[in-house]
């Protein structure tokens, strides 16, 4: 991809849509309510359980674009059996999410009481065992929302990937962050963990918006690559002409 292309809008709204999609899919309890846990049962300050974070989000995203560089490769082979396929799968596997959170969101439950006590001490293990615990409880669970939009940019290019990445580490840290902050600041997490119907509902919308978007764009091109050699054919004649 050539440098004039970044002025796309396509790749801009991608690339915010990847930012918005990491940073809700980090809100959810999973990414952030095991380190509240462990920082509290481990005496740990605000910073060292940020630190986990940081670190544990890192590798939680490294271990996605391990995924999504696996569906890149698997994609272009596939594009040149059948050509123009990926924008459309992309598509599709967006929508798919996006009906699954929003379905998740309708049929969740959220309990009136109960829920774990933050300030319930728990048995005490080495700060380094916690540490890379929290870590490889991440890197092991790669984030399957973000891989559609790494197989919406395969045919784009290394720099483009690369920059989806970067919006996928700044969201998911961002949000685990936010909420592990959130709850060490004295917000209950039956609260916390309330906003995970709301999330999901956000998340399925914003998935199923970058569907459409992912679609639109290639509908777009199919039109333009249809008219292109039709106006090649009529040129042709007019340079004969002036001959």
């Amino acid at each position: 991809m050539t440098p004039p292309d970044f002025d796309q809008p396509i790749l801009w709204s991608l690339l915010g849509g990847g930012f918005a999609t990491a940073f809700l899919h980090a809100a959810l309890p999973t990414h952030w309510l095991p380190f509240v846990l462990v920082g509290r049962a481990q005496r740990w300050s605000l910073g060292r359980v940020l630190g986990a974070v940081a670190a544990a989000g890192l590798a939680h995203i490294v271990t996605t674009a391990a995924v999504g560089g696996l569906i890149v490769v698997a994609g272009l082979a596939l594009d040149q059996w059948i050509s123009g396929l990926l924008p459309h799968l992309a598509a599709v596997l967006l929508f798919l999410f996006g009906a699954f959170y929003l379905a998740r969101a309708t049929l969740l439950k959220v309990q009136s009481a109960g829920g774990p006590d933050l300030a319930a001490p728990e048995p005490r293990v080495s700060d380094a065992a916690a540490f890379w615990g929290l870590v490889a409880m991440l890197a092991m669970s790669p984030g399957e929302v973000l891989l559609p939009l790494y197989l919406a940019q395969a045919t784009q290019g290394l720099l483009p990937l690369v920059l989806m990445t970067a919006a996928f580490l700044v969201g998911t840290v961002l949000g685990m962050a936010v909420f592990t902050v959130l709850a060490n600041a004295g917000y209950s997490a039956l609260r916390l963990e309330r906003w995970a119907r709301y999330e999901s509902m956000v998340l399925g919308v914003a998935l199923i918006a970058i569907g459409l978007l992912v679609a639109s764009h290639s509908h777009a091109e199919s039109q333009a690559a249809d008219r292109a050699p039709a106006g090649a054919a009529t040129a042709l004649p007019h340079a004969g002409h002036a001959h």
